[in-house]
């Protein structure tokens, strides 16, 4: 049975999750909190009658708290000793103004900024979209732009306003002009803008080629004093030292740099965002394996899935719950800004695999009660190599 701090925690879980979605009517408000008392009838109750009796209590005092549109309802059924007992059943809750009163905390403040930033994007989306925006895209874009301050979003629509004007510039991300932004500014917020404008791709130009960093693995290479680092710059000529048969993709740069020595093997720096120029590079698609070695977060499995929809067969490296289980003393759930790292509504990833998929599920979930992120640089190197080098024994069995 759910007392009314627990009920109200229940509700508190529910907002979290879902707040965008039942505020842009992505998906419908359910206004009913069961109590965990339907079940409790005859000798059963009778049995149990001053625990619940001393439970119901609790709810007749709590009852004269509820704000404006939470109702608490009542069973009429139950008799105990001779006597009708009606018991909480459950509350209604009316709707979501009426959800935040009751969670209370930064609740009514969240969701008044919520409604207002919903009014706002409702009222520019039209002139900025070239198809409507749907309550699930919109639902989205209300959360990915919660923690983002009227100043981020006016200069964001701003900038939106003039892409929209200019869809062909032929200018790149630093050229945009745009009062405000910086030179730096649009690059940095680029996420933002697509998902604003429902777009791809921006209509800028790269005026800087792409490059990957990578580190030789090889232990003859190594041997022979060879160059130990290198790069591959987009649309330059390549001139590998070999080509390699292993690849591992490491997102943290001194994992990728101190990888141990690897037959064939080459350790490329990953970039935080996904494949990039990887994609393009047939000694990256020929590889097998393919290793992707990232943070155990939610954005690590994004970028893993990632790898796997450009076409690349990418295998996760030390991305299961047992790893995280190994390191998760050494976790966080506040990134680098020291700001929490909240739940977020799990996105349809169908080229997770399925463990993968239920972790990736858990640490987006409102439930979890882990730490959120457990990066890279905790997990020994030594043990990624190691399982990097039982696999091309067993490729050569």
């Amino acid at each position: 049975m759910l007392s009314p701090e627990e009920a109200r925690a229940q509700v508190r879980r529910r907002l979290e999750a879902r707040w965008h979605r039942l505020l842009t009517k992505a998906e419908p408000w359910s206004p009913q909190v069961p109590l965990g008392s339907s079940g409790l009838r005859g000798r059963t109750l009778a049995a149990q009658w001053p625990q619940v009796h001393a439970w119901a209590l609790r709810w007749v005092d709590a009852e004269r708290a509820l704000p404006p549109g939470v109702r608490l309802v009542r069973r009429e059924d139950v008799r105990v000793h001779g006597t009708v007992q009606p018991l909480p059943a459950l509350l209604e809750v009316a709707d979501l103004d009426a959800a935040a009163a009751l969670a209370g905390e930064e609740w009514p403040a969240r969701l008044r900024a919520a409604q207002a930033r919903l009014a706002l994007l409702r009222a520019q989306l039209p002139a900025l979209r070239d198809r409507p925006c749907e309550p699930a895209d919109l639902a989205s874009l209300l959360r990915a732009l919660e923690r983002r301050d009227d100043l981020h979003v006016a200069r964001l629509l701003r900038a939106a306003h003039w892409l929209t004007l200019h869809p062909t510039s032929g200018i790149s991300a630093r050229q945009v002009p745009v009062e405000g932004l910086g030179t730096k500014w649009l690059e940095l917020h680029a996420g933002d803008l697509r998902r604003l404008l429902g777009r791809e791709e921006l209509g800028l130009v790269h005026t800087r080629p792409r490059r990957v960093h990578l580190t030789y693995l090889d232990p003859g290479h190594r041997a022979a004093g060879r160059r130990r680092h290198d790069v591959v710059t987009e649309g330059d000529v390549e001139t590998l030292a070999y080509r390699p048969r292993v690849v591992v993709v490491c997102e943290n740069r001194e994992n990728a740099q101190g990888f141990a020595p690897v037959p064939g093997g080459v350790a490329v720096e990953g970039d935080g965002n996904g494949p990039g120029l990887l994609a393009d590079l047939a000694w990256v698609r020929e590889a097998r394996p393919l290793w992707y070695w990232g943070d155990l977060d939610a954005r690590g499995f994004e970028i893993l899935h990632g790898y796997r929809a450009a076409g690349l067969p990418a295998r996760s490296l030390l991305m299961d719950l047992a790893t995280f289980e190994r390191w998760q003393h050494l976790g966080v759930s506040h990134d680098e800004r020291g700001a929490e790292i909240r739940p977020r509504t799990a996105r349809d990833l169908p080229l997770l695999e399925t463990p993968e998929r239920g972790l990736y599920r858990g640490l987006c979930s409102p439930d979890w009660n882990r730490p959120r992120r457990l990066e890279q640089e905790y997990v020994q190197v030594a043990e990624a190599a190691a399982l990097v080098l039982s696999s091309l024994d067993a490729l050569e069995q």
